[in-house]
């Protein structure tokens, strides 16, 4: 008889009360800026991306962008996510505004966005 797995020790947290507004900065530790959403691909039930808002002042002007969540690392000691992009990468990446959303679920979309941050899709 095969023994029954152990779940790996791991934080469940609500994401409306604990990711959403949390602060992103990269290794330097330079704010990138925070999390807006998160986006789940509801078949498989992974968490596909999170929306990240970077630039403008007090909420006006921001950039969104759409960081695959396994780009994302969580630093309980900074209280923050880490993503490791350099300002200028993320400055450069593929963003949109909060009027104009990308089809999420377009595949060509999907796998350009893992490319650019340099993560294998979740997908494969």
């Amino acid at each position: 008889m095969a023994e029954p797995r152990m779940a790996r020790e791991s934080a469940i947290v609500k994401a409306n009360k604990e990711v959403i507004g949390r602060k992103v900065i990269n290794l330097q530790g330079e704010n990138l800026g925070k999390i807006e959403e998160v986006m789940l691909d509801a078949t498989p039930g992974r968490v596909a991306y999170a929306v990240l808002s970077f630039g403008g002042f007090l909420g006006m002007g921001d950039k969104l962008f759409a960081v695959p969540w396994n780009a994302l690392n969580y630093s309980a000691a900074q209280e923050a996510f880490v993503l490791n992009v350099d300002k200028e990468v993320l400055k450069n990446a593929p963003g949109f505004d909060k009027d104009n959303w990308p089809n999420m679920s377009d595949a060509s979309w999907r796998s350009d966005i893992y490319s650019y941050y340099g993560t294998k899709p979740y997908w494969e």
